[in-house]
């Protein structure tokens, strides 16, 4: 286990690979749904493997995290903040893993390949249904609409922790140390 008040430098990196690719990732998916025709192939070109990658790397920092652990929270962090944390990250990682699968299940049912390369196709996971394809595209919305909000939710609490309570939470994610109040 990690006893640091500092994350793991490698779940650091992987957390903010994963900040970025998620980030570029909602952009990418809310352009496509624009349907600006000329781009829409290129943007299909990066959504697919950017989607894998994010499968990947949540399934690597869950791992990650169970091995080298996580720093405590502070004493002054009330119980249900703690209880709500862990929730809210629960739902962070259980979005991170279904919004990939519901992606390429939905790209399957439609009979669609998910190419991460040329040359490299994913095997479908379903086979090609209508009916099927039918529940998984407004699934694969409202996942998304669900982890933007998951998203601003903990952006929201790293900002109150940095900026107003300055309690070392913000910190031991980004490894910056300063503030009275933060103990090196």
């Amino acid at each position: 286990m990690h006893n640091s008040a500092l994350f793991h430098p490698a779940l650091r990196v992987v957390h903010w690979l994963m900040a970025l690719a998620v980030l570029a990732m909602l952009f990418i998916g809310v352009a496509m749904v624009m349907d600006i025709s000329a781009a829409r192939p290129v943007l299909l070109a990066i959504h697919q493997p950017l989607g894998v990658a994010i499968g990947g790397l949540v399934i690597l920092r869950i791992v990650l995290r169970g091995y080298l652990g996580v720093p405590p929270m502070p004493a002054s962090v009330a119980g249900w903040q703690r209880t709500l944390a862990h929730l809210s990250h629960l739902a962070l990682y259980l979005l991170m893993v279904a919004q990939p699968l519901t992606g390429w299940a939905m790209l399957s049912t439609a009979g669609y390949p998910v190419t991460l390369w040329h040359g490299f196709v994913l095997p479908p996971l379903l086979p090609v249904s209508v009916e099927h394809y039918a529940v998984l595209r407004p699934l694969h919305t409202l996942l998304a609409y669900s982890l933007f909000a998951c998203i601003l939710a903990h952006l929201a609490a790293a900002l109150l922790h940095g900026l107003l309570l300055r309690d070392g939470v913000l910190s031991s994610m980004t490894g910056w140390r300063r503030g009275r109040s933060e103990k090196q």
